[in-house]
């Protein structure tokens, strides 16, 4: 795969981008990596790609629309969201950590879980409740008939930036020592 393959939408407060657009114009954003071509995005449904020779990015194509994230569960260092579900939840689409079973928006990046009002009233209240962004979302733009994603710079931090630093990527290939044998 080459190094620009994955696409996303929006993140973080202080950065917002818009949702993913289609344009009529004859050259993507400024800042923008070519990710693929629509049509092989559209059938595979979702690819991973390599930006700026050290960023992996999962791009989403779901219900007409591209999403593009940080393609590991935040919590984790080898889980992926390669092979997640989408799943609404209250009225948000999201992908589901197969692992944790994290609830991500892909539109926001923002962690979902269900809380209880009032854990001594019966029957018990449940409501949808955010744990705050959690993944970083980039934003995806299509020019002519190709797919473009343009990373999300804000220097907020987000949880699932720690799993895409140079330091986590060189300790990730850094080969471990061998355990001593015990005598």
């Amino acid at each position: 795969m080459s190094s620009e393959e994955e696409t996303s939408e929006n993140s973080s407060s202080s950065f917002t981008l818009p949702p993913s657009s289609s344009s009529s114009a004859s050259s993507p954003p400024p800042a923008s990596h070519f990710i693929g071509k629509k049509e092989d995005i559209v059938k595979a449904g979702r690819v991973t790609k390599i930006v700026n020779g050290c960023r992996d990015i999962l791009v989403l194509y779901h219900q007409g629309k591209f999403h593009a994230m940080d393609p590991r569960c935040y919590p984790a260092t080898l889980i992926t969201f390669m092979l997640c579900q989408h799943q609404e939840f209250n009225g948000r689409l999201c992908i589901v950590c197969p692992w944790h079973k994290y609830k991500i928006t892909l539109a926001e990046g923002e962690g979902l879980y269900q809380a209880v009002e009032d854990p001594s009233a019966k029957p018990l209240t449940i409501h949808w409740r955010s744990k705050g962004v959690k993944q970083r979302i980039h934003k995806v733009t299509e020019v002519n008939e190709n797919v473009y994603v343009t990373l999300n710079t804000s220097q907020e931090a987000i949880e699932s930036d720690v799993y895409r630093t140079e330091r986590y990527s060189t300790d990730l290939h850094k080969p471990q020592p061998k355990p001593k044998a015990k005598k």
